[in-house]
């Protein structure tokens, strides 16, 4: 089945005009609703290109997004009237709903199926059947600290490797990262490793080198509602990874992602990474309810941070065991080869012993509940990639 989803002209009540006959050839909807042009199941290609002609003709923008069993059409835009009538009548259609959910291109109303997120010329993804394995340390301090967690956590079975280049800090004088130097660094490592490389954009500037060097993109927790950017990088051509904001509701998340698909790019991963609560025994409460949460109004996959959403060592293995078993998509953990001496979060950076440790008991409860893990890489595999 495919679906068309229109966003209606706002500040008129629902089905305000009506033809003489009872027939309804134009609706125009209030403010945050929208509508679902529904295709029959045997509607053919084109048969879906013309409503969707039909439909930008009236000044709204189409976002297709294909599923397993359908492919599903975005509408967006607030030009123009809907005319239903017209729609009912063209071939292929089966009929025209109204939606009244807030977020749209991220909910499961358009697209039933989950977003699996791949990547060319390799076997890792994230919303897959596979855990997606995301780790490294929390900033990029020199090459000779990168390539030494890295060549641990790949060893360990992680399929791509985080360290940030740019780093948003509390303070103007802790240490801000490598930028340019630091992207290049992470771009050897996946040389050499075969890892994908995920890091942060803190602005309009650095997510174009981030777009240049990196596999996916992350929007960390600060810039969540940070509307340009959002905006910025759904024009890119790169995966994002989109974090939750230490005190964003769960529609405030779903829509920030909004943002981003209604640019177009709906290669589109979120991240819980814990929330700003009155607990004082760890940094942030990590919300693994949001998981399931997401899962059922979202199609989008989310890992969860658990380094993050602790600020603690000891907390992050509990944790990870924790959000595999709740069901998330993957996970995103810190690792340093000497966290007491890191230039950022060290008190939350694993030492790679207790990585690998993390991965042997996350195998375990993955398996439980369905998942996979990347097997361990022997040393000679991990050489060999150089």
């Amino acid at each position: 089945m495919t679906r068309l989803l229109l966003r209606p002209r706002s500040h008129e009540s629902s089905f305000a005009r009506r033809t003489a006959d009872g027939g309804c050839s134009h609706i125009v909807l209030s403010e945050g609703e929208f509508m679902l042009v529904v295709m029959k199941a045997q509607a053919t290609e084109e048969q879906v290109r013309a409503v969707c002609q039909k439909i930008e003709k009236l000044g709204y923008r189409s976002h297709s997004m294909p599923g397993a069993t359908r492919t599903a059409i975005g509408i967006t835009g607030n030009k123009g009237e809907v005319e239903q009538g017209t729609l009912e009548e063209m071939p292929g259609v089966q009929e025209v709903i109204a939606v009244s959910k807030p977020y749209k291109l991220v909910s499961r109303d358009i697209k039933e199926d989950n977003t699996v997120i791949t990547f060319h010329g390799t076997a890792a993804t994230i919303g897959g059947p596979g855990l997606a394995i995301v780790a490294g340390p929390c900033a990029v301090e020199s090459r000779e600290q990168a390539f030494t967690v890295a060549e641990r956590v790949c060893r360990a079975g992680a399929q791509f490797f985080r360290g940030g280049a740019y780093k948003p800090r509390t303070s103007p004088y802790s240490f801000q990262g490598l930028g340019e130097e630091g992207l290049r660094i992470m771009a050897e490592i996946r040389q050499q490793f075969g890892m994908k490389i995920i890091t942060e954009a803190i602005d309009h500037e650095s997510l174009d080198l981030v777009e240049e060097y990196a596999d996916v993109i992350q929007i960390g927790a600060r810039n969540m509602q940070n509307f340009s950017l959002l905006k910025r990088a759904g024009r890119a051509r790169k995966p994002v990874l989109l974090k939750r904001g230490m005190s964003a509701t769960l529609e405030e998340f779903l829509m920030a992602a909004e943002y981003i698909l209604s640019e177009g790019n709906y290669n589109v991963a979120l991240c819980e990474r814990g929330v700003r609560t009155f607990a004082d025994h760890t940094r942030n409460t990590l919300d693994l309810s949001v998981v399931p949460a997401v899962q059922r109004l979202s199609h989008l996959p989310i890992l969860v941070d658990p380094s993050h959403g602790t600020g603690k060592r000891n907390k992050v293995t509990p944790l990870s065991r924790a959000a595999v078993a709740v069901g998330a998509d993957g996970l995103m953990v810190e690792v340093h080869h000497q966290p007491d001496q890191a230039l950022s979060d060290g008190p939350q950076s694993l030492f790679p012993d207790q990585f690998d440790e993390l991965m042997v008991q996350v195998r375990q409860i993955a398996a439980v509940v369905g998942r996979t893990v990347p097997a361990i890489a022997a040393r000679e595999t991990v050489a060999a990639n150089g």
